[in-house]
Protein backbone atom coordinates (compact mmCIF):
# COMPACT_ATOMS: atom_id res chain seq x y z
CA UNK A 1 0.00 0.00 0.00
CA UNK A 2 1.51 3.34 -1.09
CA UNK A 3 1.96 6.02 1.59
CA UNK A 4 -0.46 8.92 1.76
CA UNK A 5 0.77 12.18 0.17
CA UNK A 6 2.29 14.69 2.56
CA UNK A 7 0.18 17.62 3.67
CA UNK A 8 0.72 20.55 1.34
CA UNK A 9 2.08 23.71 2.91
CA UNK A 10 -0.22 26.59 1.98
CA UNK A 11 0.13 30.36 2.10
CA UNK A 12 -2.62 32.90 1.50
CA UNK A 13 -2.02 36.31 -0.09
CA UNK A 14 -4.69 38.82 0.89
CA UNK A 15 -6.73 38.25 4.04
CA UNK A 16 -9.98 40.03 3.20
CA UNK A 17 -13.50 38.62 3.21
CA UNK A 18 -13.11 36.02 0.45
CA UNK A 19 -9.97 34.50 2.01
CA UNK A 20 -11.10 34.69 5.65
CA UNK A 21 -14.43 33.19 4.57
CA UNK A 22 -14.48 30.81 1.61
CA UNK A 23 -10.76 30.00 1.37
CA UNK A 24 -10.28 29.46 5.08
CA UNK A 25 -13.35 27.21 5.18
CA UNK A 26 -11.92 25.19 2.29
CA UNK A 27 -8.56 24.81 4.03
CA UNK A 28 -10.27 23.62 7.20
CA UNK A 29 -12.37 21.13 5.23
CA UNK A 30 -9.16 19.67 3.77
CA UNK A 31 -7.11 19.91 6.97
CA UNK A 32 -5.87 16.37 6.49
CA UNK A 33 -4.28 17.36 3.18
CA UNK A 34 -3.10 20.93 3.76
CA UNK A 35 -1.41 23.01 6.43
CA UNK A 36 -1.81 26.80 6.47
CA UNK A 37 1.68 28.10 7.23
CA UNK A 38 1.69 31.77 6.19
CA UNK A 39 -0.47 34.77 5.35
CA UNK A 40 0.33 38.03 3.56
CA UNK A 41 -1.48 41.37 3.78
CA UNK A 42 -0.31 44.97 3.47
CA UNK A 43 -2.65 45.91 6.35
CA UNK A 44 -1.01 44.70 9.61
CA UNK A 45 -4.27 44.95 11.55
CA UNK A 46 -6.20 42.85 9.03
CA UNK A 47 -3.32 40.38 8.89
CA UNK A 48 -3.28 39.95 12.67
CA UNK A 49 -7.06 39.48 12.74
CA UNK A 50 -6.79 36.76 10.11
CA UNK A 51 -3.98 34.96 11.90
CA UNK A 52 -6.05 34.92 15.08
CA UNK A 53 -9.07 33.63 13.17
CA UNK A 54 -7.01 30.94 11.44
CA UNK A 55 -5.42 29.73 14.66
CA UNK A 56 -2.29 27.62 14.80
CA UNK A 57 1.18 28.77 13.82
CA UNK A 58 0.51 30.99 10.81
CA UNK A 59 3.45 33.28 10.02
CA UNK A 60 2.53 36.81 8.99
CA UNK A 61 4.12 38.91 6.24
CA UNK A 62 3.38 42.25 4.61
CA UNK A 63 5.32 41.33 1.46
CA UNK A 64 4.59 38.45 -0.93
CA UNK A 65 8.23 38.20 -2.00
CA UNK A 66 9.45 38.05 1.60
CA UNK A 67 6.94 35.29 2.35
CA UNK A 68 7.94 33.25 -0.70
CA UNK A 69 11.65 33.55 0.15
CA UNK A 70 11.15 32.57 3.77
CA UNK A 71 8.41 29.95 3.59
CA UNK A 72 8.67 28.31 0.13
CA UNK A 73 5.05 27.06 0.22
CA UNK A 74 3.69 24.28 -1.99
CA UNK A 75 0.49 26.16 -2.79
CA UNK A 76 -0.44 29.85 -2.72
CA UNK A 77 -4.06 31.04 -2.53
CA UNK A 78 -4.48 34.58 -3.88
CA UNK A 79 -7.44 36.76 -2.87
CA UNK A 80 -6.16 40.28 -3.53
CA UNK A 81 -7.69 42.90 -5.89
CA UNK A 82 -7.41 41.85 -9.55
CA UNK A 83 -4.63 44.25 -10.57
CA UNK A 84 -2.22 42.34 -8.30
CA UNK A 85 -3.04 38.86 -9.54
CA UNK A 86 -0.57 38.56 -12.43
CA UNK A 87 2.44 39.81 -10.46
CA UNK A 88 1.68 37.68 -7.41
CA UNK A 89 0.86 34.58 -9.47
CA UNK A 90 4.07 34.83 -11.49
CA UNK A 91 6.12 35.35 -8.33
CA UNK A 92 4.59 32.27 -6.70
CA UNK A 93 5.17 30.16 -9.82
CA UNK A 94 8.81 31.27 -10.00
CA UNK A 95 9.17 30.16 -6.37
CA UNK A 96 7.92 26.70 -7.40
CA UNK A 97 4.47 26.99 -5.80
CA UNK A 98 1.17 26.05 -7.39
CA UNK A 99 -1.43 28.83 -7.37
CA UNK A 100 -5.18 29.03 -6.87
CA UNK A 101 -6.19 32.62 -7.62
CA UNK A 102 -9.51 34.42 -7.39
CA UNK A 103 -11.12 35.50 -10.66
CA UNK A 104 -10.12 37.09 -12.88
CA UNK A 105 -6.72 35.40 -12.95
CA UNK A 106 -5.39 38.51 -14.69
CA UNK A 107 -6.58 41.58 -16.58
CA UNK A 108 -5.81 40.67 -20.20
CA UNK A 109 -4.75 37.91 -22.56
CA UNK A 110 -1.27 39.44 -22.64
CA UNK A 111 -1.02 39.05 -18.87
CA UNK A 112 -2.35 35.52 -19.12
CA UNK A 113 0.37 34.57 -21.57
CA UNK A 114 2.97 35.90 -19.09
CA UNK A 115 1.51 33.52 -16.51
CA UNK A 116 1.59 30.64 -19.01
CA UNK A 117 5.27 31.34 -19.69
CA UNK A 118 5.99 31.32 -15.94
CA UNK A 119 4.17 27.98 -15.65
CA UNK A 120 6.28 26.47 -18.40
CA UNK A 121 9.51 27.75 -16.88
CA UNK A 122 8.70 26.57 -13.34
CA UNK A 123 6.76 23.35 -13.87
CA UNK A 124 4.12 24.62 -11.42
CA UNK A 125 0.53 25.48 -12.33
CA UNK A 126 -1.89 28.37 -11.78
CA UNK A 127 -5.65 27.78 -11.53
CA UNK A 128 -8.40 30.38 -11.36
CA UNK A 129 -11.30 30.12 -8.91
CA UNK A 130 -14.37 29.09 -10.92
CA UNK A 131 -16.03 27.11 -8.15
CA UNK A 132 -19.37 26.66 -9.93
CA UNK A 133 -17.81 23.99 -12.17
CA UNK A 134 -17.16 21.73 -9.20
CA UNK A 135 -20.58 21.17 -7.63
CA UNK A 136 -21.99 17.69 -8.20
CA UNK A 137 -24.91 19.13 -10.17
CA UNK A 138 -22.55 20.75 -12.68
CA UNK A 139 -20.43 17.62 -12.98
CA UNK A 140 -23.56 15.56 -13.62
CA UNK A 141 -24.97 17.98 -16.23
CA UNK A 142 -21.68 18.12 -18.10
CA UNK A 143 -21.47 14.33 -18.24
CA UNK A 144 -25.03 14.02 -19.54
CA UNK A 145 -24.43 16.61 -22.26
CA UNK A 146 -21.06 15.16 -23.25
CA UNK A 147 -22.51 11.65 -23.57
CA UNK A 148 -25.39 12.89 -25.70
CA UNK A 149 -27.97 11.76 -23.14
CA UNK A 150 -29.96 14.98 -23.58
CA UNK A 151 -29.58 15.15 -27.34
CA UNK A 152 -27.67 17.80 -29.26
CA UNK A 153 -27.40 21.21 -27.53
CA UNK A 154 -29.38 23.79 -29.52
CA UNK A 155 -30.18 26.98 -27.61
CA UNK A 156 -28.79 28.37 -24.36
CA UNK A 157 -29.28 31.34 -22.05
CA UNK A 158 -26.76 32.51 -19.46
CA UNK A 159 -27.92 35.19 -17.04
CA UNK A 160 -26.06 37.01 -14.29
CA UNK A 161 -28.42 39.78 -13.27
CA UNK A 162 -27.16 41.20 -10.00
CA UNK A 163 -27.39 44.57 -8.21
CA UNK A 164 -24.56 46.77 -6.97
CA UNK A 165 -25.07 50.27 -5.57
CA UNK A 166 -22.92 53.39 -5.59
CA UNK A 167 -21.31 52.44 -2.27
CA UNK A 168 -20.00 49.25 -3.85
CA UNK A 169 -18.22 51.26 -6.52
CA UNK A 170 -16.85 53.76 -3.98
CA UNK A 171 -14.08 51.21 -3.31
CA UNK A 172 -11.20 52.81 -5.27
CA UNK A 173 -10.16 49.79 -7.35
CA UNK A 174 -13.67 48.90 -8.56
CA UNK A 175 -15.00 50.00 -11.92
CA UNK A 176 -11.55 50.88 -13.28
CA UNK A 177 -9.87 49.10 -16.17
CA UNK A 178 -6.38 49.25 -14.63
CA UNK A 179 -7.42 47.73 -11.31
CA UNK A 180 -10.48 45.55 -12.01
CA UNK A 181 -10.04 44.80 -15.70
CA UNK A 182 -13.65 45.56 -16.57
CA UNK A 183 -17.19 45.67 -15.22
CA UNK A 184 -19.65 42.81 -14.65
CA UNK A 185 -18.30 41.03 -17.74
CA UNK A 186 -15.02 40.46 -15.88
CA UNK A 187 -16.00 40.61 -12.23
CA UNK A 188 -19.49 39.13 -11.91
CA UNK A 189 -20.91 37.27 -14.92
CA UNK A 190 -17.62 35.51 -15.56
CA UNK A 191 -18.64 32.72 -13.14
CA UNK A 192 -21.80 31.86 -15.06
CA UNK A 193 -20.44 32.07 -18.58
CA UNK A 194 -17.41 30.06 -17.48
CA UNK A 195 -19.85 27.35 -16.44
CA UNK A 196 -21.71 27.73 -19.74
CA UNK A 197 -18.44 27.22 -21.65
CA UNK A 198 -17.63 24.28 -19.40
CA UNK A 199 -20.97 22.66 -20.29
CA UNK A 200 -21.08 23.45 -24.02
CA UNK A 201 -17.42 23.44 -25.05
CA UNK A 202 -15.63 25.64 -27.55
CA UNK A 203 -17.22 28.87 -28.76
CA UNK A 204 -16.53 30.13 -32.27
CA UNK A 205 -18.16 33.57 -32.63
CA UNK A 206 -19.37 36.41 -30.39
CA UNK A 207 -21.50 39.48 -31.18
CA UNK A 208 -22.14 41.87 -28.30
CA UNK A 209 -23.22 45.20 -26.82
CA UNK A 210 -22.18 46.97 -23.62
CA UNK A 211 -23.24 50.15 -21.86
CA UNK A 212 -22.60 52.37 -18.87
CA UNK A 213 -26.21 53.07 -17.87
CA UNK A 214 -26.18 53.90 -14.14
CA UNK A 215 -22.79 53.84 -12.47
CA UNK A 216 -20.05 56.45 -12.91
CA UNK A 217 -17.36 53.92 -13.78
CA UNK A 218 -14.73 53.60 -16.49
CA UNK A 219 -16.01 50.15 -17.42
CA UNK A 220 -19.49 48.94 -18.35
CA UNK A 221 -22.27 48.13 -15.89
CA UNK A 222 -24.18 45.86 -18.32
CA UNK A 223 -23.23 43.73 -21.31
CA UNK A 224 -25.04 41.29 -23.57
CA UNK A 225 -23.73 38.80 -26.11
CA UNK A 226 -24.86 36.38 -28.79
CA UNK A 227 -22.61 33.33 -29.00
CA UNK A 228 -22.14 30.55 -31.53
CA UNK A 229 -20.57 27.30 -30.30
CA UNK A 230 -18.53 24.80 -32.28
CA UNK A 231 -21.30 22.22 -31.81
CA UNK A 232 -23.75 24.59 -33.54
CA UNK A 233 -25.60 25.76 -30.43
CA UNK A 234 -26.55 29.44 -30.11
CA UNK A 235 -26.59 31.27 -26.77
CA UNK A 236 -27.36 34.59 -25.17
CA UNK A 237 -25.26 35.93 -22.28
CA UNK A 238 -26.33 38.82 -20.00
CA UNK A 239 -24.06 40.37 -17.36
CA UNK A 240 -25.64 43.10 -15.22
CA UNK A 241 -25.15 44.89 -11.90
CA UNK A 242 -28.34 46.93 -12.42
CA UNK A 243 -30.97 44.28 -11.58
CA UNK A 244 -32.99 44.60 -8.34
CA UNK A 245 -34.26 41.00 -8.57
CA UNK A 246 -30.95 39.15 -8.47
CA UNK A 247 -30.50 35.74 -10.05
CA UNK A 248 -27.83 33.56 -11.67
CA UNK A 249 -29.25 31.26 -14.30
CA UNK A 250 -28.23 28.91 -17.08
CA UNK A 251 -30.70 27.17 -19.39
CA UNK A 252 -29.68 24.79 -22.18
CA UNK A 253 -32.29 23.45 -24.57
CA UNK A 254 -31.12 20.19 -26.12
CA UNK A 255 -32.95 18.06 -28.66
CA UNK A 256 -34.34 15.76 -25.97
CA UNK A 257 -34.41 17.87 -22.82
CA UNK A 258 -34.02 21.27 -21.23
CA UNK A 259 -31.56 21.55 -18.35
CA UNK A 260 -31.84 24.59 -16.08
CA UNK A 261 -29.79 25.90 -13.19
CA UNK A 262 -31.22 28.73 -11.06
CA UNK A 263 -29.37 30.06 -8.01
CA UNK A 264 -27.52 33.20 -6.91
CA UNK A 265 -24.00 32.67 -5.53
CA UNK A 266 -23.79 28.89 -5.37
CA UNK A 267 -25.73 25.76 -6.29
CA UNK A 268 -26.67 22.32 -5.00
CA UNK A 269 -28.30 19.39 -6.78
CA UNK A 270 -31.82 20.71 -6.11
CA UNK A 271 -31.03 23.89 -8.07
CA UNK A 272 -30.84 21.86 -11.31
CA UNK A 273 -33.97 20.85 -13.24
CA UNK A 274 -34.39 18.54 -16.24
CA UNK A 275 -37.48 18.77 -18.46
CA UNK A 276 -37.81 16.04 -21.10
CA UNK A 277 -39.14 16.63 -24.60
CA UNK A 278 -42.56 15.01 -25.26
CA UNK A 279 -41.03 12.15 -27.24
CA UNK A 280 -38.64 10.99 -24.50
CA UNK A 281 -39.52 7.75 -22.70
CA UNK A 282 -39.90 7.88 -18.92
CA UNK A 283 -37.23 5.24 -18.28
CA UNK A 284 -34.72 7.44 -20.06
CA UNK A 285 -35.68 10.41 -17.89
CA UNK A 286 -35.06 8.31 -14.79
CA UNK A 287 -31.40 8.05 -15.77
CA UNK A 288 -31.06 11.82 -15.48
CA UNK A 289 -31.74 11.85 -11.75
CA UNK A 290 -29.33 13.86 -9.63
CA UNK A 291 -26.25 12.07 -8.32
CA UNK A 292 -26.49 10.46 -4.90
CA UNK A 293 -23.88 12.80 -3.42
CA UNK A 294 -24.88 16.44 -3.10
CA UNK A 295 -21.66 18.46 -3.34
CA UNK A 296 -22.30 22.23 -3.30
CA UNK A 297 -20.37 24.41 -5.71
CA UNK A 298 -17.69 25.87 -3.47
CA UNK A 299 -14.05 26.73 -2.92
CA UNK A 300 -13.90 23.52 -0.91
CA UNK A 301 -14.86 21.41 -3.91
CA UNK A 302 -12.40 23.18 -6.21
CA UNK A 303 -9.54 22.97 -3.71
CA UNK A 304 -10.16 19.22 -3.44
CA UNK A 305 -9.90 18.85 -7.22
CA UNK A 306 -6.68 20.85 -7.26
CA UNK A 307 -5.15 18.76 -4.47
CA UNK A 308 -6.07 15.58 -6.35
CA UNK A 309 -4.18 16.91 -9.37
CA UNK A 310 -1.22 17.91 -7.19
CA UNK A 311 -1.06 14.41 -5.71
CA UNK A 312 -1.22 12.88 -9.21
CA UNK A 313 1.35 15.27 -10.68
CA UNK A 314 -0.96 16.51 -13.44
CA UNK A 315 -2.27 19.89 -14.57
CA UNK A 316 -5.17 20.92 -12.33
CA UNK A 317 -8.62 21.76 -13.70
CA UNK A 318 -9.30 25.45 -14.20
CA UNK A 319 -5.82 26.17 -15.51
CA UNK A 320 -4.03 26.29 -18.86
CA UNK A 321 -6.23 26.29 -21.99
CA UNK A 322 -9.43 26.08 -19.90
CA UNK A 323 -8.66 29.27 -18.01
CA UNK A 324 -7.45 31.07 -21.13
CA UNK A 325 -10.62 30.19 -23.07
CA UNK A 326 -12.81 31.95 -20.51
CA UNK A 327 -10.59 35.05 -20.49
CA UNK A 328 -10.54 35.03 -24.29
CA UNK A 329 -14.34 34.98 -24.27
CA UNK A 330 -14.35 38.10 -22.09
CA UNK A 331 -11.92 39.86 -24.43
CA UNK A 332 -14.01 38.84 -27.45
CA UNK A 333 -17.20 40.14 -25.83
CA UNK A 334 -15.58 43.51 -25.17
CA UNK A 335 -14.11 43.72 -28.66
CA UNK A 336 -17.42 42.81 -30.29
CA UNK A 337 -19.31 45.30 -28.11
CA UNK A 338 -16.91 48.21 -28.59
CA UNK A 339 -16.25 47.72 -32.33
CA UNK A 340 -19.71 46.56 -33.39
CA UNK A 341 -18.21 43.65 -35.32
CA UNK A 342 -18.37 39.89 -34.71
CA UNK A 343 -15.28 38.37 -33.11
CA UNK A 344 -14.09 34.84 -33.81
CA UNK A 345 -12.21 32.53 -31.47
CA UNK A 346 -8.46 32.86 -31.83
CA UNK A 347 -8.39 36.26 -33.49
CA UNK A 348 -7.22 38.31 -30.50
CA UNK A 349 -3.45 38.00 -30.23
CA UNK A 350 -0.32 40.17 -30.08
CA UNK A 351 -0.86 43.29 -32.16
CA UNK A 352 -4.60 43.36 -31.52
CA UNK A 353 -5.53 46.31 -29.25
CA UNK A 354 -7.76 44.04 -27.16
CA UNK A 355 -4.82 41.72 -26.36
CA UNK A 356 -3.12 44.00 -23.76
CA UNK A 357 -6.34 45.61 -22.40
CA UNK A 358 -10.00 44.70 -22.36
CA UNK A 359 -10.99 48.24 -23.41
CA UNK A 360 -8.87 47.90 -26.55
CA UNK A 361 -7.94 51.59 -26.43
CA UNK A 362 -11.37 52.44 -27.78
CA UNK A 363 -11.94 56.23 -27.63
CA UNK A 364 -15.29 55.86 -25.86
CA UNK A 365 -13.99 53.41 -23.27
CA UNK A 366 -10.25 53.72 -22.70
CA UNK A 367 -9.74 55.51 -19.37
CA UNK A 368 -7.37 58.17 -20.67
CA UNK A 369 -9.98 59.27 -23.21
CA UNK A 370 -12.87 59.81 -20.78
CA UNK A 371 -13.74 63.41 -19.99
Amino acid sequence: MSPLPARRRVAVVGTGAIVSGSHLSALRAHSGRVELVAAVDVDPGRLDAFRELAGGEVAGYTSTSAMLDAVRPDLVLIGTPPALHREQTVAALKAGAWVLCEKPLCLSLAEYDEIAAAEEASGAYASVVFQHRYGSGAVHARELIARGELGAPLVAHCQTTWHRDAAYYAVPWRGRWSTEGGGPTMGHGIHQYDLLLHLLGEWTEVRAMAARLVHDTESEDVSTALVRFANGALATVVNSVLSPDEVSRIRIDCADATVELTHLYGHRNDDWRYTPAPHVASERVAAWRAPAADVPSSHTAQLGALLDAYDDGRRPPGSGPEARATLEFAAALYKAAFTGHPVHAGEIGPGDPFYPAMHGGHPDWAPEERA
